[in-house]
């Protein structure tokens, strides 16, 4: 029997409708803090394929306009996605010519409605996002996540460093920290990362935003010791009754 006209136009439209079910190749953690002349953030440049650590040159950490610096985690292609919608949210702000430029403040906000919006059309895009600034010497450091929930802070992260990073970070952060101690606190952080969350790689990148700019530093990696009792023997004390 043929169709109706209705039914088939309703079956095109679901044909055609495409979500993404799960991510494919992502990043893991990025962690933020505020220090005395600005933001600081780090990342490290793997990319894992589902469970495989595919990729270890990613770069997750990009400048935005004249006053924010943006990192994630999950999802590279979506974080590509993102990055165009704020190559296309700046050019449009340059338009006006106006002597004014989006601040930290506004870019976030933005991102908050980009999120939830997705997140409403059941068609998230798959980022944790941290985005940092300084514009007119404020500070700012804020986070959103893949359904919009977002907040300010003097210190984030996202994925596993919500539960690894943010105790030390609660535990040894101060407002007046000097640039050197801020890079030492999240090589601390991003070191306990790399011993026990099995996506990340030992090749990281520190970037800090002041009133001067973006400075994203070169890829480099952390001294480790594995020769740790609980390393050789990660079982011990852990044995069940099988």
């Amino acid at each position: 029997m043929e169709q109706k006209p209705f039914s088939r136009g309703l079956l095109s439209s679901e044909a055609d409708s495409q979500r993404t079910l799960y991510p494919y190749v992502t990043g893991t953690s990025v962690v933020a803090l505020k220090y005395k002349d600005g933001i600081l953030m780090a990342a490290d440049m793997g990319g894992s394929y589902g469970s495989t650590l595919r990729y270890k040159t990613v770069e997750r950490m990009k400048s935005i306009g004249k006053h924010s610096l943006l990192g994630a985690s999950g999802e590279l292609s979506d974080f590509q996605e993102i990055l165009r919608y704020l190559d296309e949210l700046i050019l449009y702000d340059n338009m006006w010519d106006d002597g004014n430029s989006l601040g930290p403040k506004e870019v976030h906000s933005y991102l908050t409605r980009v999120m939830y919006n997705r997140r409403n059309k059941f068609n998230p895009l798959w980022n944790s996002l941290v985005l940092g600034g300084v514009k007119n010497g404020q500070k700012y450091l804020g986070m959103v996540s893949m359904i919009g929930v977002n907040f300010e802070d003097d210190h984030v992260a996202t994925g596993f460093g919500n539960h690894l990073a943010r105790p030390i970070l609660r535990e040894e952060w101060h407002e007046n920290l000097s640039f050197e101690d801020g890079v030492k606190l999240l090589e601390k952080c991003m070191r306990v990362l790399l011993y026990r969350d099995r996506s990340a790689v030992n090749k990281l990148q520190i970037a800090k935003i002041t009133d001067e700019g973006v400075t994203v530093s070169q890829p480099y990696s952390l001294k480790t010791f594995w020769g740790f009792s609980a390393f050789s023997n990660p079982t011990a004390g852990a044995e069940g009754s099988w």
